[in-house]
């Protein structure tokens, strides 16, 4: 996990010396990086990706309900332009083995549900109902104002490369540079990466769009987010740090009704399909899960990406940065440190 994290870290810093002058001014983040960017992220991940084919096809046919019905309103003309990427085959949703409760997307074409979540999920109108919210930032192009935002944290990882060429002169600047700036964006990147209010907002109503059309009950859009809830989930001292930037998940389900309540008999009746999973093969499939998660190895090499995992923001989810979240955040920290000077002592032994 390591050995993926380091490459991407010192691609991502020189990203931040390239387009300090660019993007960072005009505010242009291009597709094709949004999409490159992701790809990259996605090998990170991968050791948890589940590949049972059931599991697999289940999760992607959710999926691709939601993305038919996106692509219904971009055909009608109430879609982003130049967005025929956004509904290819190429568009990937994965199960991913961590018991953190999240989803989240890249941007790209990765789309992420964790078996955490899967499991919590009491119904497929709750699964699909956050999986129509995901794909609703890939749709809104939300990926694409947040990399404008990490730009500020790498920037400063940047400043603190700078500051490692320095203290590593001539001979060894471009390594203590690498070194340093790595530890130094770990966890102000991941812990700052999520998406704001606005974009939260406008994924809450595209996604409730989606999920109507595709064919779910507009009843029970917001079930999940109540489940959390009644979890202690929202704003009542579970977590440490509550963010006054994001919608509340009270907020969210409220709005989630009024929704529902505006959509006539008609329209439902017209729009209403059956699960893609009827209830009883919704539970199989989560005990297929957690069997097949149980299996899994857990042994040290995959420590990092389960960190990488549970250091990912959950904005969609919670207004809130988790404990567990920093924690996470932490570890990848030292675990890049750690390596760091196991490098450098290497090196300097050969030399």
């Amino acid at each position: 996990m390591i050995k993926c994290i380091a490459p991407w870290v010192s691609r991502m810093v020189l990203l931040v010396a390239i387009v300090a002058g660019g993007s960072l001014n005009t505010g242009c983040v291009s597709d094709s990086a949004v999409i490159s960017q992701a790809n990259e992220f996605h090998s990170s991940l991968q050791p948890t990706v589940i590949e049972d084919p059931v599991l697999r096809s289940y999760i992607q046919r959710v999926g691709d309900r939601i993305i038919a019905a996106a692509r219904q309103m971009h055909d009608a003309g109430e879609g982003p332009a130049d967005s025929d990427w956004m509904f290819s085959e190429a568009m990937q949703f994965h199960l991913v083995n961590s018991d953190t409760i999240n989803a989240f997307t890249t941007g790209g074409n990765h789309m992420y549900v964790y078996t955490g979540l899967f499991q919590m999920a009491k119904s497929e109108d709750e699964l699909a109902a956050v999986m129509a919210h995901e794909f609703a930032h890939v749709y809104g192009r939300h990926v694409h104002q947040g990399m404008k935002r990490q730009y500020t944290v790498l920037g400063g990882a940047l400043l603190a490369g700078v500051a490692g060429y320095a203290a590593g002169g001539k001979d060894r600047g471009m390594e203590y540079a690498g070194y340093s700036a790595g530890a130094a964006m770990v966890a102000g990147q991941l812990l700052n990466m999520g998406f704001t209010r606005k974009d939260e907002a406008e994924a809450d109503e595209l996604g409730f769009e989606f999920y109507v059309r595709a064919g779910w009950d507009p009843d029970r859009f917001g079930d999940f987010f109540q489940q959390m809830i009644d979890q202690g989930y929202d704003t009542n001292g579970k977590f440490e740090e509550f963010l006054s930037d994001h919608p509340s998940l009270a907020s969210r389900v409220e709005v989630a009704r009024q929704r529902a309540a505006s959509i006539s008999p008609s329209v439902r009746e017209r729009l209403a399909q059956p699960p893609v999973a009827t209830p009883r093969e919704f539970e199989a499939l989560k005990r297929r899960a957690q069997d097949i998660s149980a299996s899994l190895p857990k042994d040290k090499t995959l420590a990092g990406t389960q960190d990488l995992l549970q250091a990912l923001p959950r904005s969609c989810l919670t207004p809130a940065v988790a404990p567990d979240q920093k924690e996470a955040a932490q570890r990848l920290e030292e675990r890049m440190e750690a390596q760091a000077k196991a490098e450098k002592k290497e090196q300097e032994q050969k030399r």
